[in-house]
């Protein structure tokens, strides 16, 4: 799984392939491939590695011999089956009479695979797509013999509803039938799948920005739908094969959004886009000094209704889910409870009726998050959606949405994003609680101020970020850290660790400050980095004791604190000190540094800070 495209119209399908395949690099992946149909033969190229090595892989072997204009392409990020060649997509039958793509699992491919054996069918690689890839031709080839001629046109729709019937998982295929020469096909389920119309010519891709640069008008297929694409015409059909109608859409945002603008880094450039993310995000919803909820659904009478939240979500997006835990209990005394998606899809528990799920998800499209609010939903429980992109399942599929305002994010890391997705919690706890009674038009209009001098204050933070470049250095070789913190500040230390972890490969580990003498302060040794974050001032006292154990170990300390927090100036190895804001909303200001120091150590590290291994920008798969 990871980067899918599809192309039918007048143009070499293969430079169009590989150009909207590079815009999806960012996702991440460890083969790639295209596949050409031209004069009734399928042309395939493929490798293990980056596409730039596709693609001279492609120009040694002679254009000529991958020519064609109608064709797929993927970028895959390997599930079944090792990173290889054999594995690498597009797949094909034992005749070549169809070749497909996929993003997904399917979860019974053993079974298909045994049943295809008995039909004569070898199997090459290591993947459930090879699986799939021969169902379809098995029913494409029945139908071909039960067809009288006249339903010639029809013979590839009939095989996929026949398969997608029989497979179980989740699945995005791009097909092509050698049979049909001008033709893309497509069939979504749970994960997302685009087309795009221009002039003569059509496009399929998992991901708008690998179609912007040649259509801006799209459609965004819904679940469990298959599309048909030939030379400028998109054609959708349900699982019966009825003809479905669907409206076409126009994207809006700017490509540039997507470059990076003089960065070394994609991640960078977007560290430094977070204020205008947030400002952009807290004016989508306040203006004339008021918040506006009522246009997602969020009326004053559904909001007083409420009698708990359940907050939903996974990674970076479940750390902004906890920040926006204590806010908005604190703020509007409404209980709340933050689960992780991959959890509570699985969870045989008592449902409130009168609650309210806020499902938090970058792309819109995480697994695991859209089964838990499926799940949810199937409850009677109502959901309100914090996504970032327009048109994505969770945000189709939800009661209501807040849609962040953060833009197109290409590092795999999320920074931007999750600084939208605060803000948007931020306003969900100030509303809720102007409603419910627990905060006058005085407190609330003082609280939106504060947000308001956020995009200023991280700014500030920004003009100092080299005194973390300076200290990364000390951690090249580290093998572990710790993150340090009590109520929003250990949410905040989580997703500081994580940005470590996940684009360093330094071991770091987030921990309850509290928690530290039930068993982890065992692990702290000389020279370990240890992250306190402090900035709830209640609890200063409480932190710097925790801090100071990590000390007298040999811990090496580094304060994220707020402008006048003295309590460990002297103790501490290194501390970064940020401007400062009402404590419900330090998280906003204290992640920033912490961002800094994972892509810093990064660098310094020589890893590829935008493409960290193993990991994919949107977690289309359990």
């Amino acid at each position: 799984m990871c980067g899918i495209l599809g192309y039918t119209g007048p143009r070499q399908a293969s430079d169009i392939l590989l150009n909207g395949l590079a815009k999806l690099e960012y996702r991440g992946y460890d083969s790639a491939g295209v596949a050409v149909l031209d004069k009734g033969e399928i042309k395939i190229a493929k490798n293990k590695g980056r596409l730039k090595a596709l693609e001279e892989k492609i120009k040694a072997g002679g254009a000529e011999k991958i020519s064609g204009t109608c064709g797929i392409g993927h970028t895959r990020w390997a599930t079944h089956g090792e990173p290889s060649e054999v594995n690498a997509h597009p797949l094909w039958s034992d005749d070549m009479s169809v070749v497909a793509v996929h993003n997904g699992i399917v979860e019974n491919y053993r079974e298909i695979k045994n049943e295809l054996s008995q039909h004569g069918y070898k199997f090459y690689s290591q993947t459930d797509t090879e699986a799939a890839v021969k169902l379809i031709d098995f029913y494409y080839k029945q139908a071909q013999a039960e067809s009288d001629g006249r339903d010639k046109d029809k013979l590839p729709l009939k095989a996929i509803l026949k398969a997608i019937k029989k497979i179980e998982g989740s699945y995005c295929f791009v097909l092509l039938f050698k049979d049909y020469p001008d033709e893309v096909w497509g069939a979504r389920k749970d994960l997302p799948l685009i087309a795009g119309q221009g002039q003569g010519e059509s496009f399929l891709a998992s991901d708008v920005s690998a179609i912007l640069q040649d259509t801006r008008q799209v459609y965004y297929l819904d679940n469990l739908e298959i599309v048909q694409l030939k030379k400028g015409v998109v054609r959708f059909f349900d699982t019966e094969g009825y003809a479905k109608p669907k409206e076409l859409s126009e994207v809006t945002w700017d490509m540039n959004a997507a470059e990076k603008g003089g960065f070394e880094h994609f991640m960078m450039k977007e560290i430094h886009e977070q204020a205008r993310a947030v400002k952009d995000t807290l004016g989508s919803v306040y203006n004339s000094g008021r918040i506006h909820l009522n246009e997602m659904g969020l009326s004053d009478e559904s909001i007083k209704e409420i009698s708990q939240i359940y907050i939903i979500a996974c990674g970076s997006a479940y750390h902004a889910g906890a920040v926006a835990q204590y806010v908005i209990e604190d703020l509007a005394k409404i209980p709340v409870r933050i689960e992780l998606a991959s959890e509570f899809r699985y969870r045989n528990m008592p449902f409130d009726k009168k609650a309210l799920a806020i499902i938090i998800s970058q792309s819109g499209e995480t697994a695991d998050t859209l089964a838990a609010m499926r799940r949810a939903k199937e409850n009677g429980i109502k959901t309100l959606a914090i996504v970032n992109v327009v048109g994505s399942t969770i945000a189709r599929e939800a009661d209501s949405v807040f849609y962040t305002m953060a833009g197109p994010e290409i590092a795999v890391a999320t920074t931007k994003a999750y600084s939208a997705q605060l803000i948007a919690a931020y306003v969900l706890a100030i509303q809720f609680a102007k409603v419910r009674g627990e905060l006058d038009e005085n407190a609330s209009e003082k609280l939106i101020e504060e947000i308001q001098k956020l995009p200023e204050k991280i700014d500030e933070i920004l003009d100092e970020k080299g005194r973390l470049e300076e200290i990364a250095y000390k951690f090249v070789n580290a093998r572990n850290a710790f993150y340090l913190g009590r109520n929003i500040d250990y949410a905040v230390a989580m997703e500081g660790s994580l940005k470590m972890k996940e684009i360093s490969y330094l071991h770091s580990e987030a921990c309850a400050a509290g928690e530290m003498k039930h068993g982890p302060i065992s692990l702290i040794e000389k020279g370990m980095l240890v992250a306190g974050i402090m900035t709830q001032k209640s609890l200063y006292q409480k932190l710097a004791s925790n801090m100071l154990e990590a000390k007298s170990r040999g811990g090496f300390l580094l304060i994220v604190a707020t402008r006048g927090c003295e309590d460990l100036k002297d103790e501490a190895d290194f501390v970064f000190y940020i401007p400062e804001t009402d404590e419900h909303f330090a998280a906003s200001l204290a992640v920033i540094p912490l961002q800094l120091l994972g892509y810093y150590v990064a660098v310094a590290r020589k890893l590829d800070v935008d493409k960290p291994r193993n990991l994919a920008k949107s977690v289309t798969v359990e």
